[in-house]
């Protein structure tokens, strides 16, 4: 079972304060959406609207052919997993998975067959005679996630989940939550600050900025074709470089443009005098597989190049920098793409 979600014009105000300044977005069936952006642009808030944890002050949020907007959460059929696990210490993994369905009052052996089948495809099978203070942060949260599953929701709603585990950890729940949406094949929407988790997670991105959406597209679409400044420099890590257009040279950019941006690894260094900017460097980022190049650039401010592997060059050498022919961004006055 699941179901689209529709907000139209929705809008949230705490007393005098905007956060939510109407948004419209339509969330197909089955689709795994992410509301990403920074710490205050309002996708927790947009999230708790749709759960049902904050009134909407304007607007209506539509659940399948139904509005939902003056419903309590608990009649909008959705599941929320928060970024704290919320788990109860004295019971087990099995007690705490099956709680929901006990305070509905089902059969024992319906909720049996229920925690079974959502320890199953959650790998927990092992763990369920076990307390949550005997398991990792991934499997409290996986617990959690299974607590939600067994309602069989009409959607889930993420806030955050991973944000309390280490970076190991934090990979891992990522796969395990895109295998649980193969598997489901159930609307999920997430809520994220980080940008690598909505592009390696979502089918589309929402990105919110100060409360309105920024632009709406697949991880793709919003990588290569940001449609303003914004959303160019939130996508993408390292974030794009943006320099005023005139600084350099042999670039053709639509009318208009004042602002470039192109991205590090559409950048090589090349010999002193070549390419379309000069720089010096100035620091090296050593990673490994690639190496963050950070460039001063004079009136072009500082430049960030990604290579492949290592490289011989040191701070202080200069260097040409070379821009690869069709990646380069143009930006006007406003920030919107020029094209």
């Amino acid at each position: 079972m699941m179901t689209s979600i529709e907000l139209r014009a929705v809008e949230k105000w705490f007393g005098e304060v905007q956060v939510i300044k109407g948004v419209d977005l339509t969330i197909k069936e089955g689709e795994f959406v992410i509301f990403v952006g920074p710490s205050g642009c309002g996708k927790s808030t947009l999230l708790r609207m749709i759960a049902g944890l904050e009134e909407t002050s304007r607007g209506h949020i539509m659940i399948g052919d139904r509005d939902a907007t003056s419903e309590p959460p608990s009649k909008r059929g959705l599941a929320m997993v928060f970024q704290s696990y919320a788990l109860y210490p004295h019971m087990s993994v099995r007690e705490n998975v099956g709680f929901p369905l006990k305070s509905a009052g089902l059969p024992k052996a319906e909720i049996d067959a229920k925690v079974d089948e959502a320890a199953r495809v959650l790998k927990l099978d092992a763990y369920l005679d076990r307390r949550p203070k005997d398991l990792s942060g991934g499997q409290r949260q996986r617990v959690a996630i299974g607590r939600s599953i067994v309602r069989d929701p009409t959607a889930f709603l993420f806030d955050e989940p991973l944000s309390n585990l280490d970076a190991a950890l934090r990979v891992e729940m990522r796969y395990e939550i895109a295998k649980l949406h193969q598997t489901l094949k159930t609307t999920m929407i997430y809520v994220t600050h980080d940008q690598v988790e909505a592009m390696t997670l979502a089918d589309r991105i929402v990105v919110l900025d100060f409360g309105k959406i920024a632009q709406v597209g697949s991880p793709r679409e919003l990588y290569e074709k940001p449609a303003n400044l914004f959303v160019a420099q939130f996508i993408g890590s390292p974030r794009m470089n943006v320099m005023p257009a005139e600084h350099a040279t042999g670039v053709t950019l639509p009318a208009g443009t004042v602002s470039l941006g192109v991205r590090p690894e559409h950048i090589k260094l090349v010999d002193p005098g070549a390419g379309n900017l000069q720089g010096k460097v100035d620091v090296l980022e050593y990673l490994g597989a690639d190496t963050f190049v950070i460039m001063e650039c004079g009136a072009a401010g500082q430049v960030t190049v990604r290579i492949s592997g290592d490289t011989a060059l040191k701070p202080g050498d200069a260097a040409g920098l070379a821009f690869q022919t069709g990646t380069l961004h143009g930006f006007d006055a406003s920030g919107l793409a020029t094209g």
